[in-house]
């Protein structure tokens, strides 16, 4: 007898083979997917299938099935539709999960790339689901963005300054190369020695006309820039370096972590973001004392003003208005302009007057008045090296004809609730983007065009909200909570799970109370020698 165990003999027939249920645990991840979408109503999501259209032919797979199959294939970092093939004929879950069927990668990858909106949905009824389970209370809500990797290259970027500049480059060689055969022909000079021949102006002549074709385009289609691989996508820059991406938004509630709302932006910027989640946030959570919090790359006296309409409470922190700076000759800022509400005008620091005038300026959307000093007394003013340039003759002001709006906001951020808020966001809202990118390895689209990349952002944040639950939950108690909902009656689930999460809750708070007392304890008096 051998001193390490043996296995089975491969060629051995078993009397009694297991099935394919046996081999997969109870409490395994793929029961609860099974659970889970089978609760769906496919038809109430509108997904389209190759089969809905051509009517001949052998049956088509079900949507449910697909649907599975991404689900585990994004639970377990596993996105390609070639590689969710692969693993369909050699993994025993996927192979439970689609009960020995095989779609070709083909058909995986249709199913993504065909039903964005639905999976929009599925996302939206996940996230009612957890405000009807109390999960998500909208309380406080935090929201954020990262830009995340286009499947496109900036090879295929078409800029317009970029061919503007090259234009002029073509433009000046040809001129060159002109000049100087004039000159040769002047001089009765041979031009074979010329560094550059006639084919290479032909070469230039011909990518001129193609830079001309591009910059044709960019006109049509009214873009400063284009991507001939992903239309939709832009160039973002980061501190380290440019990518092509697009924005992806998420707002996330403080009690339990989970991801309210998404949505993509192609914006290289969150100035324009905030009233757009905060409605969609406030949409699902249904709650009119939500408060939602960003960092101050969300904050806009437009978009503030949009969520006071509408009635939503939101806390931002101001972004600087100008910059220090360290030089002798240091400029007056803004702020050191005292605006007085009951005269209209504003006080500069050498007590003058700037009264408004009936002029108005529109700056990005915005009408600013106007407010003026006389220049006969800036000619005269001491603090004037302080205050304007020598070819400025007079201060003029501008205020926004809703600076009112701001100002009472700046008050309120300047309160210690606001600042406690905003110093809790982060821990709120940066974990998830953490979450996501390094747990479950997701950091760029595979899909192109910003209609299908709205569709696997949502299954992504889907995965991200299910892979939370089971982990908040469980599997025993996710697979009731679909029964409950195949039922419509949430009620009885709703408190087993509240109990739950109080009991390991305190479990947990025991555990770490102990650790934390054992810690303290020194080591020789740990253990009991014998």
């Amino acid at each position: 007898m051998g001193i390490y165990k043996q296995g089975l003999n491969r060629k051995q027939q078993l009397m009694f083979p297991p099935s394919l249920d046996e081999l997969v645990e109870e409490d395994n991840v793929v029961r609860a997917i099974e659970a889970y979408v089978d609760t769906l109503d496919i038809f109430k999501l509108n997904i389209k299938t190759k089969k809905s259209l051509i009517k001949d032919g052998q049956p088509a797979f079900h949507p449910k099935l697909l649907l599975k199959i991404y689900i585990y294939g994004y639970l377990n970092k596993i996105r390609s539709s070639r590689n969710l093939e692969k693993e369909n004929n050699r993994n025993i879950e996927l192979m439970w999960l689609t009960q020995g069927l095989r779609p070709s990668y083909k058909t995986i990858a249709n199913f993504r790339k065909n039903n964005p909106k639905a999976l929009e949905t599925i996302f939206k009824e996940f996230s009612i689901l957890l405000k009807n389970l109390k999960l998500i209370t909208g309380d406080l809500v935090a929201v954020d963005g990262a830009f995340l990797r286009a499947n496109a290259s900036k090879n295929t970027l078409i800029m317009r300054k970029t061919v503007k500049k090259d234009l002029a480059k073509i433009d000046e060689d040809i001129k060159n190369y002109m000049t100087l055969l004039e000159t040769l022909d002047k001089e009765d000079k041979n031009a074979t020695n010329l560094k550059i021949s006639k084919e290479d102006i032909d070469k230039l002549l011909t990518k001129k006309e193609e830079y001309q074709k591009d910059l044709d385009m960019l006109d049509a289609l009214g873009k400063e820039q284009h991507n001939k691989t992903d239309k939709d996508a832009t160039v973002m820059s980061k501190p380290a370096h440019n990518l092509m991406a697009y924005n992806a938004q998420i707002a996330v509630d403080d009690k339990y972590k989970f991801i309210v709302a998404t949505d993509i932006s192609t914006n290289g910027h969150d100035l324009d973001q905030l009233h757009n989640m905060a409605t969609r946030t406030k949409e699902i959570t249904d709650n009119p004392n939500m408060v939602l919090t960003a960092d101050k790359g969300y904050y806009s006296s437009k978009e503030i003003k949009k969520c006071i309409e509408d009635d939503i409470e939101t806390i931002i922190p101001p972004r600087a208005t100008a910059k220090t700076k360290k030089i002798k000759s240091a400029r007056f800022s803004k702020n050191q302009f005292i605006y007085n509400h009951e005269d209209d005008c504003y006080i500069c620091p050498n007590n003058q007057e700037l009264k408004k005038i009936e002029k108005q300026y529109e700056r990005d959307g915005r009408m600013l008045d106007v407010y003026r000093v006389s220049s006969s007394y800036c000619k005269v003013c001491p603090l004037k090296k302080n205050c304007l340039s020598d070819a400025t003759p007079n201060k003029q002001m501008y205020r926004w004809e809703h600076e009112d709006i701001i100002d009472n906001y700046t008050t309120k951020m300047n309160t210690q609730e606001a600042k406690a808020v905003v110093k809790k966001r982060g821990s709120i809202v940066e974990h998830p983007f953490g979450t996501i990118k390094r747990t479950l390895g997701w950091d760029h689209f595979l899909v192109r065009t910003k209609k299908k990349v709205l569709g696997e952002n949502s299954l992504i944040m889907f995965t991200y909200n299910f892979k939370r639950l089971l982990n908040l939950i469980g599997t025993a108690l996710f697979k009731k909570l679909c029964i409950a909902i195949k039922e419509n009656d949430l009620s009885q689930i709703r408190e087993e799970i509240a109990a739950y999460i109080l009991a390991f809750g305190v479990h947990l708070a025991y555990f770490f109370r102990y650790f934390i007392i054992l810690q303290n304890i020194p080591k020789k008096m740990r253990y009991l020698k014998n």
